[in-house]
């Protein structure tokens, strides 16, 4: 009995060890099992995300492609909206384009510089220019003296000069397009045309008139009607600024009517001059009022007529 103890107890290690096998392969069996039913509720979940996904692709499929880009948001209005004192939810935002200017300016700034010009002129000549305006209207007595101011200043003449031809040449284009001349040639490029040719214009008078004085051996009375033609025109140049402005920036019924007083104005003025020109010539010499008249008409008038039926035939 002794000696079958042990193996007895032998046996029963072996039977305990099987039954611990068996335990331990039932064990594991369930968890096979298990796992197995976890991939099952995998399959499943995947063929309802399957189910799912399909309408979801067919709305990205079928919505439009503008959706798919991201929308890029301006650096402005990130800051209005995440701004720490305030906040605009939907700001307006105005973005201007590059807009081609085709009005008035370049106008304005010459109209600017010869203003300067004049204004220059008055405040550095002013003695000059009051005595001009006296010996023009015969505001004072001492002509003779006053005269002689005014010919020993030949750059402040020469200012007023430069004036007139601008100023004149503005308001000879502006006209001319007011009635339809010149339309077709630039206007900058014509205005230049017609300050040189008023320039030609006194030219060629100053050098005739210098070279019938010589022959005629009346160099006075020359230089007196010399004095009083450029005098003119400087005051016309004056006057004619402020009318080139009204002309340069009116329209309709005001316009015209700036454009009738400009025109009667100039027209008053040269008829003052002649007028002027005549009592200084006639105290000098005697001279009958119908030869002064013929002069006008030769010398003064029929040019003008000459020069006004070529701007017409080149410029129509």
């Amino acid at each position: 009995m002794a000696s079958l103890r042990p193996g007895m107890i032998l046996l029963q290690l072996m039977l305990l060890r099987g039954l611990l096998y068996l335990l331990l392969l039932f064990a594991s069996t369930p968890g096979y099992a298990q796992s197995d039913s976890i991939q099952g509720a995998d399959t499943s979940v995947n063929r309802i995300d399957s189910l799912t996904l399909l309408p979801v692709a067919d709305t990205l499929v079928l919505s439009p492609p503008e959706t798919l880009v991201p929308q890029l948001i301006r650096f402005d209005t990130m800051l209005l909206q995440n701004h720490p004192f305030y906040r605009i939810d939907a700001p307006l935002q105005l973005i201007s384009t590059r807009k081609q200017w085709s009005g008035k300016e370049f106008f304005f700034y010459i109209l600017l510089v010869l203003l300067l010009f004049f204004a220059v002129i008055k405040n550095a000549f002013s003695r000059y220019f009051k005595d001009l305006l006296k010996l023009f209207f015969r505001t004072t007595i001492q002509h003779r003296q006053v005269k002689e101011q005014l010919m020993q200043a030949p750059l402040p003449s020469l200012l007023l000069n430069i004036l007139f031809f601008f100023t004149g040449a503005l308001f000879l284009n502006i006209v001319l397009q007011h009635y339809g001349l010149g339309t077709a040639y630039n206007f900058w490029l014509l205005s230049l045309y017609c300050a040189l040719g008023l320039a030609a214009i006194y030219l060629v008078k100053f050098i005739t008139l210098k070279i019938a004085g010589w022959l005629f051996r009346l160099q006075d009375a020359i230089e007196a009607y010399i004095f009083i033609v450029f005098a003119t025109n400087k005051i016309i140049g004056i006057v004619l600024l402020p009318l080139v402005v009204l002309l340069a920036f009116t329209g309709g019924d005001l316009n015209e009517a700036v454009l009738t007083m400009s025109l009667l104005l100039v027209g008053g003025v040269f008829v003052y001059r002649f007028f002027l020109s005549y009592m200084s010539i006639h105290r000098q010499i005697k001279i009958e009022l119908f030869h002064f008249f013929l002069y006008l008409c030769a010398f003064e008038l029929i040019p003008l007529l000459l020069i006004n039926k070529l701007l017409f035939h080149f410029l129509r």
